[in-house]
């Protein structure tokens, strides 16, 4: 039969919190009660369960996963599956937040943090905080976003430096003595994408290169949507040297649109994505595209979740250099490259 901690701390003549407190080493424990506690522990072979070693310290190792956005993009799957290796290395377990089971009933996520006593939260929000996650992050629990922003007092967030991701496309095609560039971007409100079109038109500006409002288009971030704002951009007019999209899910479908059009991939136009999903390597031709670098982002989430919980860090923000990788849809004759 198993012991339990009650089990431990009636062999040794104590309260199961001071026996959690041990096995924790938290607390205030005397010498001779903490040798006491071990001597039944080793004797025994207790090996402390999950709740015991929350209960002195009344958190879990468990760490809540936040997700408001669609799971099935590549993008925040590959860093989902970064965070989640590397927060599991740490000793970290994680618990899954349905998004639907807040949105009929009173409980918010800083009830249920408290309920399952979690160390901390990662939240992945796609765009703005909902009011449940705006009490979540000005809460006293740690937090961290990936790609969204947090201010409260135990929060911090790592995002692409999304500035840089347009101003290292429109430099690289400058000095390729490409002007006539349009862009398909996230949804109109969308903040992310809004960074990525600013920038973009701020160094069109700064080069003096062609700029169209035709040539500015707005999608979801999704297939479907690129392929569409590519057919309002081929029947706007003259057609543009090069279509950066906000996305490689986009630039898909802006591929298919100008096959549909019989329109050659790179001889005609040229197409660059963004993100570096896995297919943009096996797509038809090979997409060129703005490499997120998914894995580091999960890996800075994790490490920052936990110097916040362990009180080794103060909130901070930090923003992941992005890279250009040119691959066939976007050859250009003679190149220049852009160092990293």
């Amino acid at each position: 039969m198993r012991l339990t901690i009650k089990d431990v701390a009636k062999m040794a003549g104590v309260s199961p919190g001071t026996v959690s407190k041990v096995i924790n080493k938290t607390g205030s424990i005397s010498p001779k009660t903490a040798k006491k506690v071990n001597k039944v522990i080793e004797e025994t072979g207790y090996q402390p369960s999950f709740s015991a070693k929350a209960l002195a310290t009344q958190k879990s190792n468990l760490i809540g996963l936040i997700f408001h956005v669609e799971f099935s993009h590549p993008f925040f799957n590959e860093v989902v599956n970064s965070f989640k290796m590397t927060i599991g290395e740490l000793g970290y377990d994680l618990l899954v937040f349905s998004r639907e089971n807040f949105d009929d009933t009173k409980e918010d996520y800083i009830a249920k943090s408290k309920y399952f006593q979690l160390a901390g939260c990662v939240i992945i929000s796609g765009e703005e905080l909902e009011p449940p996650l705006k009490e979540l992050d000005e809460s006293d629990i740690p937090c961290v976003g990936i790609d969204i922003e947090l201010n409260g007092p135990k929060s911090s967030y790592v995002s692409t430096d999304n500035h840089k991701v347009s101003s290292t496309v429109v430099e690289y095609l400058y000095l390729n003595s490409i002007k006539e560039v349009a862009f398909i971007g996230g949804p109109s409100d969308s903040n992310i994408s809004n960074i990525r079109k600013n920038a973009f038109l701020h160094y069109l500006d700064l080069f003096g290169m062609v700029k169209r409002p035709d040539w500015i288009q707005y999608g979801d971030y999704f297939e479907e949507s690129g392929y569409e704002a590519m057919k309002r951009i081929l029947a706007s007019g003259p057609y543009p040297q090069v279509v950066y999209t906000a996305s490689d899910m986009m630039a898909f479908g802006a591929l298919k649109a100008l096959k549909e059009e019989g329109i050659q991939v790179p001889e005609e136009i040229k197409i660059i994505g963004c993100d570096d999903i896995e297919a943009t390597r096996y797509s038809n031709p090979p997409l060129a595209t703005v490499k997120q670098d998914r894995v580091k982002m999960g890996r800075l989430a994790a490490y920052m979740l936990h110097d916040l919980i362990t009180g080794n860090a103060d909130s901070c923000s930090l923003l992941v250099d992005p890279q250009l990788i040119i691959r066939e849809s976007c050859a250009i004759g003679s190149e220049v490259t852009i160092p990293s």
